[in-house]
């Protein structure tokens, strides 16, 4: 396993981020427990959760997941670089929040914070992000939360997810301004062959500010998973974002294009998607989110796998990037 700095900082961390959110909703405790262990056998020190995961009635579930897994000691929680979120609602799915116990006030990050902790069944963690921009909250108060956190030995590291550029720099710029922060070190985004649109201002203003980038659904929910061999094959059909995208008949063509392109050099689709990722400015590492061993694996060769000129410049012909901004929206 290859490693890297996240962003700016001394951390080092693999070129896979594991992803857990399917833990507790589609993979139970145990195969959780064999895939961390296989992750951790295999060099990946990164995994990535989230307060939320676990959803609906279930929501603290994963995190509860990975703690069970620390405690069965092996130097697991040493050995990890976990990495967390605030800001979702933690009621049951259709109950509204109450006062303060969502979003991105000092006492929700407070609160929060501690729940995690305790689930986790660990005194620290080492990437707290914001899972969304809290449009209520001054970063002012987020960094004074944070600071506080930092210095009670709760967090190391504040990193963010969704934003927006202008959110980074915003975030970054405070930070710098309050003095004694490092403030933003990483941001998690939607990033993959299929959508590039983060290429114009997030990655631009993360390698600026100097955040790591890790990409989320570095698959496009299964877009890129060779899923219309799949479903010529008789396998697993597509849901939810790839079903819609496949709708499209130039969307479809543009999958099958890219699956024909991929087949033509001996390859597979999701393999290549991944390490597609891992040649991109700025990447630190996609997070894969397996269900099952074997998923783990295909994420590991991908990230041994070197993609020739050839293959990149076809990979850009099929899903070209939109370019940089203002020439990509401005003329």
């Amino acid at each position: 396993m290859k490693y890297t700095q996240l962003g700016r900082t001394g951390l080092k961390v693999s070129r896979l981020v594991l992803g857990t959110m399917n833990f507790g909703p589609q993979t139970d405790e145990a195969d959780s427990h064999t895939i961390m262990d296989a992750a951790l056998d295999a060099g990946i020190n990164f995994f990535d959760t989230a307060n939320v995961y676990g959803w609906g009635e279930n929501k603290g579930r994963t995190e509860t997941i990975i703690g069970n897994w620390f405690a069965r000691g092996g130097e697991r929680r040493d050995k990890v670089v976990i990495a967390t979120k605030v800001y979702g609602n933690m009621a049951p799915d259709g109950e509204t929040a109450w006062p303060n116990h969502d979003k991105l006030s000092a006492l929700n990050i407070r609160r929060a914070v501690d729940a995690s902790l305790q689930r986790l069944q660990t005194d620290y963690i080492d990437l707290y992000q914001f899972h969304h921009i809290d449009r209520s909250t001054p970063f002012e108060e987020i960094w004074q939360a944070i600071d506080t956190l930092v210095r009670q030995g709760k967090i190391l590291y504040a990193g963010s997810s969704n934003f927006p550029g202008y959110k980074i720099a915003q975030a970054n710029e405070i930070a710098a301004r309050r003095g004694g922060t490092i403030g933003l070190v990483s941001e998690q985004c939607l990033y993959n062959l299929a959508e590039r649109r983060a290429e114009m201002e997030v990655i631009p203003a993360a390698q600026d500010y100097g955040l790591g980038v890790i990409p989320w659904s570095p698959l496009h929910g299964g877009l890129l998973g060779g899923i219309i061999k799949k479903e010529v094959q008789g396998g697993r059909r597509a849901t939810g974002r790839a079903a819609d995208t496949l709708k499209d008949p130039a969307a479809r063509a543009r999958i099958q294009a890219y699956e024909d392109l991929v087949d033509k050099h001996g390859l597979e689709p999701g393999e290549v998607a991944l390490a597609w990722l891992l040649t991109r400015p700025g990447v630190t590492g996609p997070i894969v989110g397996p269900r099952t061993a074997e998923q783990l694996e295909s994420a590991i060769r991908a990230s041994e796998l070197e993609l020739t000129e050839e293959l990149l410049a076809g990979l850009d012909e099929i899903f070209p990037g939109p370019g940089p901004s203002p020439e990509a929206f401005a003329w």
